[in-house]
């Protein structure tokens, strides 16, 4: 389990988040904050944490000097930014002080679950170890930015959308459009048309099977799973 602390100066926002947090497989609630004193003494309560879901605007500081001191104190526990702050100069401060996400409010669950299971994906790399050729850096830097949701063209329906993902990422293998099309009471049509959307958004990997004779099937991936 990848344990979370939970930090929001607004007790029901937290209590919100926290509960997003228990819907995804993997992850578990270890704490809540609703300070930069508290969330400091969170994390050095909690030596198993592994992700700190931070807010900016706390009522004794900032998020940042939250991560600031953290890392004085030795503490290299990944930080996902979850705040109303969207000013350039705040979010390259976070970047800069090594947040791996950042997440502005208001967002809905479905934006903090895709942000979580990209963090999900880049353990699971990383914790394989080793040395890592070309192409594994970049699936590592890619799962950075797989928690970012693409803007749907016009014509193109959240709910259908999600329901494609949902199949690429519970799939244990590539699958056919004809196969998302199963799994999702979707078109054939309808279920292609997605996935070239997901493809050409980085979010979804196309590969080719070949049979014994005829054009070759169009299987697809989700993308931080690797092809």
């Amino acid at each position: 389990m990848i344990e979370v602390l939970v930090v929001d100066d607004d007790t029901r926002v937290a209590r919100v988040n926290a509960a997003y947090v228990e819907k995804v497989a993997g992850f578990h609630v270890a704490g809540e904050a609703h300070s930069a004193a508290e969330a400091l003494r969170q994390v050095e309560a909690l030596p198993q944490l592994d992700l700190v879901l931070l807010d900016h605007y706390l009522p004794d500081g900032t998020g940042l000097a939250v991560v600031q001191e953290m890392r004085r104190r030795g503490h290299q526990t990944d930080v996902i930014m979850v705040t109303a702050a969207r000013d350039i100069t705040t979010v390259q401060a976070a970047m800069r002080q090594g947040a791996l996400q950042y997440l502005v409010k208001p967002f809905a669950f479905a934006g903090l679950r895709a942000k979580l299971e990209a963090y999900a994906e880049l353990r699971r790399t990383l914790d394989g170890g080793g040395e890592a050729e070309q192409s594994e850096v970049d699936r590592i830097f890619g799962a950075l930015s797989a928690g970012t949701e693409p803007d749907l063209p016009k014509g193109h329906s959240p709910t259908t959308a999600e329901a494609v993902r949902q199949a690429l990422v519970n799939a244990r293998s590539p699958l056919s459009a004809q196969e998302i099309a199963d799994l999702t009471g979707l078109s054939r049509q309808t279920a292609q048309r997605y996935l070239k959307l997901l493809e050409r958004t980085g979010r979804a990997t196309l590969s080719l099977k070949y049979g014994d004779a005829g054009r070759p099937e169009h299987r697809y991936v989700w993308a931080t799973r690797g092809a």
